[in-house]
């Protein structure tokens, strides 16, 4: 009987790792560091979504209450900023929420393609309410910064194109770098929970760019125990990069507000959807 054979081996055939194939790489197909990195922003707008609304009153986030079909206030919040978007601005979107805003984030996805969307936590250290929110927001804003209220709708012809044109403000000679978008409010309990507004109404109110009524902003609280003296309230904000460190101060009662001398570009009506009701 035959003993097996036994498989030899040619040291000489066996693949060592320097015998394997080394790949090639083409200088010339990898991509460049910058290639990876998104478009510095024309502008940042600030969307504060962190907020329990308790006197909303409702199982969902008041942003997401529909005000038509496929409509909800979120929607019409953003529409002054899809506005910058389609001006052929690239708008970066910060998005500030907490864990109980996941559908709020979720819902934003159809804004997917309109901005450059990035969302941070609020950092609870800085502040629980809309100051730290801001401050959770600034570092990832560059150049100038909106701030736009997720249950905030502005209304009238051009309300549209208001935050453009508010933008457009902050850039004016002599103007302080601060710009809002505000409508005319004398109700003192509307005043006392908005950011109530002293507008200065001259002789013949000027006409601002696309027919936008400018005025100026005499004095500004945020949300003032006593309103005498108040005439009208802001709805977004918009501010110069060099003076964006500043926009807490807009939002925190007591605070000297960096509002005072800055533009108006006044449009029909504010609302605030503090209830179901609106």
């Amino acid at each position: 009987m035959q003993s097996p054979s036994v498989p030899t081996s040619d040291a000489s055939t066996i693949q060592t790792p320097d015998a394997l194939p080394t790949p090639t790489s083409d200088a010339s197909t990898i991509p460049a560091p910058d290639a990876f990195r998104a478009p510095e922003p024309d502008v940042s707008v600030i969307l504060p979504c962190a907020g329990y609304a308790t006197r909303f009153g409702a199982p969902y986030a008041k942003e997401l209450h529909c005000l038509a079909p496929g409509v909800t206030v979120l929607d019409r919040s953003l529409e002054a900023a899809v506005e910058l978007a389609k001006s052929g601005l690239t708008v970066r979107l910060v998005v500030v929420f907490r864990a109980h805003k996941l559908d709020t984030v979720g819902y934003l996805a159809r804004y997917a393609e309109t901005f450059q969307m990035v969302f941070v936590y609020q950092d609870e250290s800085l502040d629980a309410g809309l100051d730290g929110a801001i401050r959770s927001a600034l570092p990832l804003t560059r150049g100038p910064v909106a701030l736009v209220l997720p249950d905030i709708v502005v209304d009238g012809v051009n309300s549209a194109g208001s935050l453009l044109a508010a933008l457009r403000r902050t850039r004016a000679p002599g103007n302080s770098g601060w710009s809002v978008v505000a409508a005319r409010e004398r109700d003192p309990d509307t005043l006392r929970q908005m950011g109530a507004l002293t507008l200065r109404e001259p002789d013949a109110p000027p006409e601002g760019e696309g027919g936008d009524e400018v005025l100026t902003v005499g004095a500004a609280a945020e949300k003032p125990s006593d309103p005498a003296g108040f005439n009208g309230l802001w709805g977004m904000v918009a501010v110069a990069e060099e003076e964006a460190h500043r926009l807490p101060d807009v939002v925190r009662r007591g605070a000297d507000s960096p509002l005072a001398g800055a533009a108006a570009v006044v449009v029909k009506e504010i609302v605030n959807y503090n209830t179901v009701a609106g």
